[in-house]
């Protein structure tokens, strides 16, 4: 209800109650699109506290009648989107990569899997800076890196910014490093863009 009310695209997953199973057993043997592991179909369906009615995508599984029964295997998606099941059920996939796998990157990729002490204020205190340095690594690496950058983790990143190549040479009293011209034009970029994005963050 909350979605539709604000105008919000949604892909939720749903429970097979009674009422879910029975709109199910409804939907004509015609209308299930058959696919190598799956067949797709949808229909029409509501509950007693929705105030419209909504999509309902129907996900059928191939069982292993040898091993379980040899009843099929449902998931449900409950949608407002206006495109095919199909592409629905890769949107609604596509969860994963952005919350659940962001999840491991924070505990992973920021030593979040581990609270340092005992003491509940303090751990606090350590997840929150964790979470900040996790949120700054993706504003840097959407605002300051190129589009061939952004499905990195933090790990990559840290190996393909700080551990290059160089050569440390010591020329009229001062210390240069050199490294390859491709990686001088990577950090000046990342600095540009890292200055355009302080002065539009500026008060």
């Amino acid at each position: 209800n909350y979605c539709e009310e604000t105008s919000k695209t949604f892909a939720i997953g749903g429970r097979l109650d009674a009422s879910t199973l029975k709109a199910i057993e409804a939907i004509p043997e015609s209308d299930w699109k058959h696919y190598a592991d799956c067949a797709i179909a949808e229909t029409t369906h509501s509950m007693n506290e929705t105030h419209k009615a909504f999509r309902l995508i129907v996900v059928k599984y191939k069982c292993q009648a040898e091993l379980f029964d040899n009843q099929p295997k449902y998931h449900v998606i409950a949608s407002n989107r206006q495109e095919s099941a199909e592409d629905t059920l890769v949107w609604y996939r596509q969860r994963g990569e952005v919350s659940e796998n962001g999840i491991k990157e924070l505990k992973i990729g920021f030593g979040m899997e581990r609270m340092p002490c005992g003491q509940f204020e303090a751990n606090a205190a350590f997840f929150r800076i964790g979470v900040i340095a996790h949120n700054l690594f993706v504003l840097f690496k959407h605002s300051a890196l190129d589009s061939g950058w952004q499905r990195h983790r933090v790990a990559t990143i840290r190996w393909r910014l700080f551990h290059l190549p160089g050569k440390l040479v010591r020329r009229a009293r001062t210390l240069v490093l050199k490294i390859a011209t491709e990686s001088v034009q990577l950090f000046q970029n990342i600095r540009t863009k890292s200055y355009q994005l302080a002065q539009s963050l500026a008060p």
